[in-house]
């Protein structure tokens, strides 16, 4: 399974983690439940699903040497989301929809484009219910645009309404529930509640004189999941002496804060840690050693520098695509990159041969930040930032480099196959950090 598959199967977050847990079974790691006992054997593999939306998934070696190895990426793009009751009657004529927007995306690229619905839907199960994925799999909406003789200032910096602009035309007549329960094959009235997304319908490609870009829906920040789990799963326990217990951790709610029950702000790596390090005897005092040990990379996408707007980019830190893997620094504590972390990135990148390149937001621009820091504030662990350099972040549509992907599956196996050990030791009252 390419980039391209693996998020054409993943529309929004629910279909991410179903795309992710199919190669798991397929692989044959196990999954474990939160609230039942839990069993590690050495060599084991296992995966673990909060919400339908993240899942946290971890290699026991034969031998554990050296904590935690994480790479964590986030599984939610930028999006519109369906209320509830979204059909609007438009002179007993047209059938459009309301929606609201999840994340901070560019609301212009979404018109004039095929889009579809997809996410789940809980459904009456007797004196229960059940949640199932649904996804339309077909070009079935469409935000029309004003023509330009309606709205002379569509191109001087027009300010999009959510509840009148972004409304998709849905149908002549009908309703999503209706819809949705006759390719369920269940009653409209068994439906209790749903949680759908819209999504851009075009596929990916590579473009560019020499197929050196490509461009997709929600490479931020799936290619970062893409390729740290590519990297996961490649890491062999045939022979896994001693080593980390290596994870891969895909959060969902990104996009808006991390602050839900699953996302990178909540216990959900916190507790499943504790619990890997009771089942194999590691508690007590060894617990905060074994943290002492641990090492996060935090992996979301970075803005590459734009051809067009150079301007907004810092001077001397702005990457370029295909300039490879980025490292990620904020001096107000955005991303969790310091001194020390980055060094010991830089020393793997050389030790595998592989490019890096740095960011830093321009000093008059705001910019965003990511799970990284969230998920620190309830693990003291060291970590980095990193991700692969894109155009167009929180488009419908976005544009990144085909060599950076190479690079940073290569890092990341290398994280992975414990060919990166963080220890620090003191010798003659100065601090030293190896790999």
């Amino acid at each position: 399974m390419n980039v391209f598959e693996f998020i054409e199967k993943s529309p929004e977050a629910f279909h991410t983690v179903a795309t992710l847990e199919d190669e798991l079974r397929r692989l044959h790691y196990k999954k474990l439940k939160e609230n039942e006992p839990w069993k590690l054997e050495a060599e084991g593999k296992y995966y673990v699903v909060r919400g339908g939306t993240s899942l946290l998934a971890f290699q026991i070696p034969n031998r554990w040497k050296g904590g935690f190895h994480m790479v964590a990426a986030h599984t939610d793009s930028p999006s519109f989301k369906l209320k509830e009751n979204p059909e609007v009657d438009v002179e007993n004529h047209y059938i459009k929809l309301e929606v609201e927007t999840y994340g901070g995306l560019l609301m212009a690229p979404w018109f004039d484009r095929p889009l579809s619905i997809a996410g789940r839907v809980i459904i009456k199960d007797g004196e229960s219910c059940v949640s199932r994925l649904y996804d339309a799999k077909r070009d079935l909406l469409i935000i029309p645009s004003l023509a330009i003789h309606m709205n002379r200032k569509a191109n001087d910096g027009y300010t999009y309404q959510v509840s009148k602009d972004m409304s998709p035309l849905f149908a002549e007549k009908g309703s999503v529930r209706e819809l949705v329960a006759e390719e369920l094959g269940i009653e409209q009235e068994d439906i209790l509640g749903t949680d759908l997304y819209l999504y851009n319908r075009m596929k990916g490609c590579q473009l560019g004189k020499n197929k050196e870009f490509i461009a997709a829906p929600r490479l931020d920040d799936l290619q970062c999941v893409y390729g740290a789990f590519q990297a996961f799963i490649n890491t062999s326990l045939e022979s896994a002496g001693d080593r980390p217990v290596n994870l891969f951790c895909a959060f969902d709610s990104e996009e808006v804060g991390s602050g839900t029950r699953q996302g990178a702000g909540s216990d959900f790596l916190s507790r499943t840690l504790r619990r890997i390090a009771g089942a194999l005897g590691k508690e007590g005092e060894e617990y905060p050693r074994i943290l002492a040990e641990s090492f996060l990379i935090s992996a979301d996408n970075a803005h590459g520098l734009h051809p067009n707007y150079k301007e907004k980019s810092d001077e001397n830190n702005h990457p370029y695509l295909n300039g490879g893997v980025v490292i990620k620094y904020n001096g107000s504590g955005k991303y969790i990159t310091d001194g020390v972390s980055a060094a010991l990135i830089k020393m793997l990148c050389e030790r595998v041969k592989v490019s890096y390149q740095e960011y830093f937001n321009h000093s008059d621009i705001a910019g965003g930040s990511t799970l990284g820091h969230i998920a620190t504030e309830r693990l003291s662990i060291r970590g980095i930032d990193i991700g692969l350099a894109q155009l167009a972040m929180h488009s419908p549509y976005e544009t990144a480099g085909v060599k950076d992907m190479e690079d940073y599956i290569t890092l990341l196996t290398a994280f992975y196959k414990g060919e990166f050990h963080s220890e620090d030791k003191e010798e003659s009252g100065v601090s030293v950090y190896s790999i």
